[in-house]
């Protein structure tokens, strides 16, 4: 039973379909690729601003679907990974602070 509820918990979490996937904003672009990863990129600095504006938003729904999607998780991965990596490097190289 705990299975299940678990399951149905972790499935309620999921992103609905995106309508406005591959139809142009008002200035007439998609978002593709490049444009997800920059967005991933800005994630931290975009979610502060949007704190207090409610206009700002981290994703772009106007967006070319699975390639907007991959640009953004390796935009925020890049940014959000970067500590870690370091951190294992030191460890290795006996550099502890």
């Amino acid at each position: 039973m705990l299975i299940i509820v678990a399951i149905l918990m972790i499935g309620a979490c999921t992103a609905g379909p995106n309508p406005a996937t591959n139809t142009a904003s008002t200035d007439g672009a998609v978002a593709g690729f490049w444009l997800g990863w920059w967005h991933g990129v800005i994630t931290p600095i975009t979610f502060i601003i949007s704190i207090f504006e409610p206009t700002v938003k981290l994703y772009e729904v106007h967006n070319n679907g699975a390639w907007y999607d991959l640009g953004f998780v390796l935009g925020a991965g890049l940014l959000f990974s970067g500590g870690s990596a370091t951190a294992t490097y030191r460890r290795r190289r006996g550099d502890e602070d």
